[in-house]
């Protein structure tokens, strides 16, 4: 079991995501006001796969000492690779797709994809050599929605 490190949202694609204290997970939508939710099924059902992006805080962790070392001055921390959720303590390499999260008092996600194609080599890239989010990052339908804070559990079920 693990917990929610820090929840970010965006209201533009393409930008580094701010913290909220809260959020309001949309069942097959995404986070309430937050620029990647979409539904899940329709004309375009492949943009539902991504509903909500996880990425945990250790790897960021890491990240922001491999810049440190290369003398990097790319801002890093959570939210800046576009996750809505940063975790901490749940092993998100350890889950499959299909996979199933409880996240705070009631909201389910269902793991939908992970990593993705890094479509342009960002900021953190050209100045560390990596990005970690196309090997790290993982994403997830909303099966129930909920409200959900940051220091919520967050564990598979």
């Amino acid at each position: 079991m693990g917990k929610i490190y820090s929840i970010n949202v965006s209201k533009a694609k393409g930008v580094p995501k701010s913290r909220a204290d809260k959020a309001m997970l949309l069942r097959d939508l995404g986070i309430e006001g937050d620029a990647h939710a979409a539904p899940g099924r329709g004309a375009d059902a492949s943009a539902g796969i991504r509903q909500v992006s996880l990425l945990d805080i250790e790897s960021i962790r890491g990240q922001m000492a491999d810049a440190k070392a290369k003398g990097a001055t790319v801002e890093i921390r959570p939210g800046v690779y576009a996750e809505n959720i940063t975790t901490e303590g749940l092993d998100l390499a350890a889950l499959r797709i299909g996979d199933r999260l409880k996240a705070g008092p009631k909201a389910i996600l269902r793991i939908s994809r992970i990593g993705k194609e890094c479509h342009s080599h960002c900021a953190i890239y050209r100045q560390v050599g990596d990005c970690i989010m196309p090997r790290k990052g993982i994403f997830a339908e909303v099966l129930e929605g909920g409200e959900i804070a940051a220091g919520d559990t967050l564990e598979k079920i």
